[in-house]
């Protein structure tokens, strides 16, 4: 029997997707230094869900508004990470006015409008460097 024709190994599980998205949520909030309420009103849910996702007992649901916010604030993360790293610039960067976003990062990414304009304004920073 060809390698190509044996089935796939069973030994290694597969990743829960939500888990994934859960834990780099987590993990980016963590890196900008940003509080469980703002992440909760990110992503539209209760500071409690958030608190049980810190702890491992909430994950995102794919089949919600939640997961597509979760993925829109790891690209903001990924982007801004690509630009200006994660530690203290990047912090700086969300809390100060911005003339082109009209605000402060932070502060737009509370509404939904207002985390797309900050994810589209950094993906168009990015492709320039």
């Amino acid at each position: 029997m060809s390698i190509l024709n044996r089935p796939l190994s069973t030994s290694r599980p597969v990743p829960d997707p939500g888990a994934t998205l859960t834990k780099a949520v987590m993990r980016a909030a963590g890196h900008l230094g940003l509080s469980q309420s703002l992440v909760a009103s990110v992503l539209g849910v209760s500071a409690a869900s958030v608190s049980r996702m810190a702890g491992g007992q909430y994950v995102l649901d794919n089949h919600r508004k939640e997961w597509e916010f979760g993925v829109l604030f790891v690209r903001m993360f990924r982007s801004l990470d690509a630009i200006l790293g994660h530690g203290e610039q990047a912090r700086t960067w969300l809390h100060e006015d911005n003339l082109a976003l009209g605000g402060k990062p932070v502060e737009l990414m509370r509404s939904t409008e207002g985390l797309v304009r900050v994810v589209h304004y950094l993906d168009a920073i990015r492709g320039r460097v």
